[in-house]
């Protein structure tokens, strides 16, 4: 469907659909925030399934790598007392160490989300956090936003029409 120069297509009402169930499911669950779940299900959601499944895969490894370089970040943070010093050295380290990792493994397309991951629980949790709760409900976050994306791309799409209907 068309307005003049702009376009509703089927990509932009399966993206606000993942959303909304991705906000209405972690109501219902009462998981709290729906936001990295929401995220994930729109990064992930892709023109067609066999790129959407190649594309969630990644993301949910780089959220696993992410995920578990936070962890260990925490562990090392633990042994230095919460060190700013160490904050400052560390990040940036985890940061490259997660590139590096990703970029060994052929998983180009999970670098950014395995950074975004690393940073949000790195930076977000306070030491009376639990991080590994944190980390593990983040990386299950993605996972449900990215199985409801690829849900969408089940569903059937309408063959394309050459005179779309233009409203303007």
């Amino acid at each position: 469907m068309n307005f003049g120069r702009f376009r509703i297509g089927m990509r932009t009402i399966k993206s606000s659909l993942a959303v909304m169930l991705c906000i209405l499911l972690f109501h219902f669950f009462n998981r709290g925030e729906a936001m990295i779940a929401a995220l994930a299900a729109v990064f992930s959601l892709r023109q067609d399934l066999p790129t959407t499944l190649s594309f969630g895969k990644s993301r949910i490894m780089g959220n696993i790598i992410g995920g578990s370089t936070a962890i260990a970040y925490f562990v090392i943070q633990d042994q230095l007392n919460h060190s700013f010093i160490a904050e400052l050295l560390l990040v940036p380290l985890a940061v490259a160490f997660v590139i590096v990792l990703s970029d060994g493994i052929n998983n180009h397309a999970g670098i950014i989300s395995g950074v975004a991951t690393l940073l949000l629980i790195a930076l977000s949790t306070s030491s009376g956090d639990q991080p590994l709760s944190f980390a593990l409900q983040r990386v299950l976050d993605t996972f449900i936003g990215t199985l409801i994306a690829v849900g969408l791309n089940y569903l059937p799409t309408p063959k394309k029409d050459e005179n779309s209907q233009n409203l303007l």
